[in-house]
């Protein structure tokens, strides 16, 4: 087995170790953890449904749908079915409480906000929102859900704040169907990406943050990038191995017999990776391992890329991280960022690290308390499962870290770091009015602006790389 696989191996296994003494007590930690969630609901059956709810999630029931968890605790399905279902209580408030919590005990300066799509497979086409489109999850089109998740990073912990789902523009245009779903008046077709804007722009103020991070779905997109320039976010996204680019940091090439100087011409990014030389590589620590430091490599430079055939006109540093697999081989990821050309290495793998915590999160919003269980087709009763399912993959997190951090009072709160003070939010630009429109491709949408002069790169480059 390679070192660093046995090494994560080894930590996993001692981090399954649990002392009887960090369980002991989590049911009234559990009941104390959800009255500040519940407080928001109106009545007293409401409330108690709740908490029933959450309880069942974190169970060992295989399937922890509405009817499973009513038979767990001797109830008639249909109380907990009309409460996920039907019943008319707001899951926003819910979620405000979980934001606040995360700030203010996760919250660092320099924390990382990750934009991270999912699906749910699914049969039939009554359920809000299903068609046939790209699952990640199964790794092809098929028919399923998609949601947009939102992730908060700190250094210490990760996860999940919010969510949206995805309402395809076939489902947002047929009255019946968004009738017989429940889909309010007032929700029209929204791209992933503006649906990725919308959290940003609610919950960013706080969620104190430096970075923005996502997958290559939302990095192709030049309309985004350039909505996060415009909202002064600095943004490290992944984006598609046949992403074209111009690589700024090489000198002008020679002038033609006429005179002109032609630029270099726009390369595809694993073309580009391939040319790197060897010696250009650069070993970066990502974090401790129990028998010595876990190391990535990578390369920068800065670059323009190209959007619907036409050179975007925006400079963006390009990042390349490469881990050496089983078989001898190299898994690359290629990144674009807008962040200061003094930002060190170090801190680009830090931030492209943060992705992968939120990717955590969502297996084990998946395999321990439930997130894609649910057996309900109505817009309520999507929104009500998922926020209680959030909020029951929070309290694991705070068991995780108490389990970290063992607090010496009987049944203490949750880690250390309770009564820290969210880190003050640093201003923010005004929301847009409105989003422009867009149509978004495959691959790329079509706007860009500049954020720094091309002519001004030279001088940069040369002071930088």
């Amino acid at each position: 087995m390679e070192r660093r696989f046995r090494i994560r191996l080894d930590d996993l296994l001692n981090d399954a170790e649990v002392p009887i003494t960090l369980v002991r007590g989590a049911l009234p930690r559990l009941e104390a953890f959800v009255e500040p969630f519940v407080a928001a609901l109106q009545t007293a059956a409401q409330k108690t449904n709740a908490r029933q709810y959450v309880a069942g999630l974190l169970s060992d029931l295989e399937s922890k749908d509405a009817e499973s968890i009513a038979y767990l605790h001797d109830r008639d399905r249909q109380g907990p079915q009309k409460f996920i279902g039907q019943a008319e209580w707001e899951h926003g408030p819910l979620l405000a409480e979980l934001v606040r919590q995360v700030g203010t005990e996760l919250g660092d300066p320099d924390g990382v906000l990750v934009f991270d799509p999912s699906a749910f497979p699914k049969q039939g086409t009554e359920s809000v929102g299903v068609q046939r489109q790209w699952c990640g999850r199964l790794g092809k089109v098929e028919n399923c859900q998609v949601a947009i998740y939102l992730g908060y990073v700190g250094r210490q912990e990760h996860a999940l704040v919010d969510v949206r789902l995805y309402l395809p523009q076939e489902w947002a245009q047929r009255q019946r169907r968004r009738h017989k779903a429940g889909v309010p008046e007032a929700i029209r077709f929204r791209t992933r990406h503006e649906l990725a804007l919308e959290m940003l722009d609610e919950q960013g103020p706080r969620l104190p943050h430096a970075w923005v991070a996502g997958d290559d779905e939302l990095g192709r997109c030049s309309w985004f990038r350039q909505e996060l320039r415009a909202r002064h976010e600095k943004y490290l996204l992944a984006v598609p191995c046949n992403t074209l680019v111009r690589d700024l940091t090489q000198p002008e090439p020679p002038a033609s017999p006429s005179g002109r100087r032609r630029p270099h011409p726009f390369v595809r990014v694993d073309r580009w990776c391939a040319a790197v030389p060897e010696g250009a590589w650069q070993a970066i620590e990502v974090r401790p391992g129990e028998k010595g430091p876990i190391v990535t490599q990578a390369v920068r430079a800065l670059v323009e890329a190209r959007v619907d055939g036409r050179p975007s006109g925006v400079v963006e540093q390009l990042l390349v991280f490469r881990e050496r697999q089983a078989d001898g081989t190299w898994k690359h990821d290629y990144l674009l960022a807008f962040a200061p050309l003094t930002t060190e290495l170090k801190e680009f793998a830090r931030v492209f690290k943060a992705e992968h915590g939120i990717e955590e999160d969502l297996k084990r919003a998946k395999g321990e308390a439930g997130l894609g269980d649910y057996q309900v087709r109505t817009w309520v009763g999507w929104h009500h499962h998922q926020a209680l399912a959030l909020i029951a993959t929070w309290f694991l997190t705070q068991e995780t870290r108490r389990g970290k951090n063992p607090d010496p009072r009987p049944d203490g709160a949750a880690g250390a770091a309770v009564d820290r003070r969210p880190a003050e939010p640093r201003p923010r630009p005004p929301r847009p009015a409105a989003y422009p429109p867009y149509h978004e491709t495959a691959f790329a949408a079509q706007r860009g602006g500049p954020a720094l002069p091309l002519e001004t790169t030279q001088a940069l480059t040369a002071a930088t790389f």
